[in-house]
Formats: C-alpha cells, structure tokens, sequence
C-alpha cells in the first residue's frame, strides 16, 4: 500500500464515529465532511442529506455524491457506512480504539475493518478505475452513519430519494470473504429487527431478608419470560414467527455447504461448541436460511463486587431477531408481542420500547447474469473461484436502497473471523483492504464494458 493512501485510511479511522451516541455527532458530521471533500477530488459533486427530525436530536448526515459518466454507460451505485460500534469493553482494547496501529500488517481500530477499512478500500479502487477507464459510467455514492443503529435516516429517506439512487448495480462491500480469503459472493441475507422488553415489580428495590418469598423478583421473572421463547431443543416456541418462510431450493442449499465451515472449525473461532439454534438443523441451516430470536443483554439488580442481597424490582432485556424470506419484520414482531404478553410472570407489569422494525431478509437468484459477471472477475482474482454464501448476518438497508434505486445488489466483501468486527481489537490487513481494492477496479472495468 502507498503510503500515501494509508495516511488517508489512518486519517479517516481517527474519526470516533460512533453512530448510535448523540455525543459523537460532530465527530460522524466531521467525518462525512472529509469524505465529501474526498470524493469531490475524484470529480464527485457531494451533499450531506438529513430526514426532517420534528425536534427529535438530528441523525448523522447521509454523504451522497454523484460523478457522471459517459452517455450510454451503466450507472452504479456505491454503499457504504462509516459509523463504528461502540469502543466497550474499552478495558480489553490492546491498543487506543480510535488511533489505528499497525501489527503485523494488520490495522488495529474500531473500524478497520467494519465498515470504513472496507469501503474505503472499495473507494480507492474506484479512484485507480477512474485514472484509467476508456468508458466511465455513472457513479453514485452513498455513505450514512446509521448503519450499527438501525439505518433509521436512510430507510426514512429511501423511497424519495429514488431519483437520486436510481442505478442498475448496487455495489457492497461490508461482508466477509470465505475461508483463507477465497471470494465469496452473498447470495442472500437475513433481515433484522431488535427491541427492549421491561419488566417492573415493586417500586424499589427491596431487602431479599424482609420481602424474600413474598415480592416478585424482576431478575427471574425476566429470565422466565425470554426462556420461554425458546423450547428445549432450541426451536423458537412463538406462534406465528414462522408463518410464510420461503424455504431454500435444493441447489441453494447444496451451494451453500460448499463454503460452510465444520463445526471443529466454528469451535476454535468461537470457544465454545457451536450448538445455538434448532437441533438436528445443519450448521449451513441454522446460520443462513433459520430464523432467529436472540437475547442480546440482561440487566437487573446488582452485579458489583461483592454481594448486595436484593429482589430486583426491574429487568430489562434487549432482543433482536433475524429474518429470513417470507417474513415481515412487523409480523414477526407482532408474533413476539403476543407471546410475551401472554407469558409475563405473575406481579410483573410489562413493556416493549425502542422496536426498530429494520428490514426483512433476501435471497437473490443464483441465474442472475450480474452473478455470472461477477463469478468471472473473481476467477480472475483467484484461480479457486467464489463460493456463494447465504449470510446469516443482516445490512437491513440494502433492501431499502435495493427497491429504492432498483439496482441488481452484488455483495462482495473481504473480512475475516480474525478481524473481530464488533468486539475488542477490531483489525483488517493490508492484504484484505488491497484485495478489496483490487476487487474494485475489476469490478467496474468490467460493468463499464
């Protein structure tokens, strides 16, 4: 890598944008500002776009920009996030969060990888397309700073942007590569939607001494409630969640287990045994094409040092679940809705806050001819060819854009289970923002024709 382009990708990682915290917003605005003056030397015209916030606190600004092409030429659609997760546990971090060092020819700082190393990466493989490209298409680009929160401002905004977004190839890259970096093409995703679920007894706190046996513990009653979600065998216990799933084809399934990896595998990348989800389901069946409900955190009581011996008069649970074809974020949520309120512990009085419905999952045709091109410049890239991956992972505003623009998506991305998106001493490699780089500028000379 130039070393001028690694002082871009370190100048851009510094910004702490984390997208979800009011308290970052000027960093987010900051960081979408160098972008757009970025892009603009690559001859981008750029515009920082809000949605109306009736007094609500404003969103990080979405950064579009556009480049026109030649008259005939396809027009392309880039997206991208620059919003990070949290920097927590900060206590685990090796190395400063927001100041990017390099080990090993790996970049260690939140964002890395997830998504601004990706997409960054992406952008400066435009950049060397461009320098010399005989036939240019027109280029869109669009940036928010929403995505590890929900996407809110962009889905709001999407269907009247649909003139702005309007392409005939939505470009992504923000998903991982296979295993030791074979190319990997997502045939489809799984949608998501979270939620807080309160429960409330008593109005304090109270002595587990002098009430113990006799008030409601929050702590257990919550317990009880997100148990019953599930049945012992781990399949999901809510009536209704399940009603319309579109199942996989036999050649989607068969694709599928091309590129899974074995359980001895998933055990030493995770730690533990991979045993979530519905007993006697494939590992390929659970992680891609399954449904899921998960219980993200628990809080109640006391958790300090020490012992603090109280009946907890509140918990609080936040949940997510993954959606696969055929359901409706609504629908399913409705389904948990009634579930939930038909199983609240007794002396508990039960509330639902902060539902972002987020987006519904896909599945895209493996006969698409954007597939086949695709394939093609990945053989390219590597004599071992793409392997096509249903991931169970979700970027719920790709089908915002998707019907917005009416772009045939192509999802291409470069992570690896080593880069540790999310959790502490996120990194990303040289190698993988070079790959992603080069994925690119093949991409778009062959798109251009």
């Amino acid at each position: 890598m130039e070393e001028s382009v690694k002082n871009e990708y370190f100048e851009l990682l510094k910004f702490e944008t984390v997208g979800g915290d009011p308290a970052k917003l000027r960093d987010c605005v900051d960081c979408a500002s160098w972008l757009r003056r970025w892009l603009g030397k690559l001859g981008f015209e750029g515009e920082m776009l809000y949605p109306e916030t009736k007094g609500a606190m404003m969103p990080p600004p979405i950064l579009f920009a556009e480049r026109k092409g030649d008259e005939g030429a396809p027009t392309i659609l880039v997206y991208g996030h620059y919003d990070v997760q949290p920097t927590d546990p900060i206590s685990e971090w090796k190395t400063p969060p927001f100041e990017p060092t390099e080990i090993d020819g790996r970049v260690y700082c939140r964002g890395s990888q997830d998504d601004k190393g990706q997409f960054f990466a992406f952008l400066c493989g435009v950049r060397d397309f461009l320098s010399g490209a005989s036939v240019k298409p027109t280029l869109k680009v669009v940036l928010e700073g929403q995505e590890e929160s929900g996407s809110t401002a962009l889905e709001k905004m999407a269907l009247s942007l649909r003139r702005k977004l309007s392409a005939d190839v939505l470009l992504v890259c923000d998903t991982s590569a296979a295993a030791n970096m074979r190319p990997a093409i997502i045939a489809g995703l799984r949608g998501v939607s979270h939620f807080t679920i309160r429960l409330s007894g008593a109005n304090r706190d109270l002595h587990s001494g002098e009430y113990g046996g006799l008030a409601p513990n929050a702590a257990q009653a919550m317990s009880e409630l997100v148990a019953s979600l599930h049945l012992r065998d781990g399949s999901i216990a809510v009536a209704g969640f399940r009603d319309g799933i579109i199942p996989p084809e036999h050649d989607e399934l068969r694709a599928a287990e091309i590129s899974a990896p074995s359980k001895e595998e998933l055990e030493a990348d995770i730690g533990c045994e991979p045993v979530g989800g519905q007993l006697g389901r494939t590992i390929v069946q659970r992680n891609g094409f399954d449904p899921t409900i998960e219980v993200n955190g628990i809080h109640s009581g006391y958790g300090g040092p020490g012992a603090k011996t109280v009946i907890p008069c509140e918990a609080v649970a936040k949940i997510s679940m993954r959606l696969v074809p055929g359901q409706t974020p609504r629908g399913a949520f409705e389904a948990v809705r009634t579930h939930l309120e038909a199983n609240v512990p007794r002396g508990m009085k039960l509330s639902i806050e902060d539902y972002n419905p987020g987006a519904g999952g896909f599945r895209l045709p493996l006969s698409s001819p954007l597939f086949r091109l695709a394939e093609h410049v990945l053989c390219e890239m590597d004599s071992r060819g793409p392997v096509f991956v249903w991931d169970g992972a979700s970027i719920p505003v790709v089908s915002a854009i998707r019907e917005a623009s009416g772009a045939a998506p192509l999802i291409v991305g470069w992570g690896q289970p080593e880069d540790r998106i999310h959790s502490p001493n996120e990194s990303y490699s040289f190698a993988q923002f070079e790959k992603a780089r080069d994925w690119a500028r093949r991409i778009l000379s062959a798109l251009a024709g």
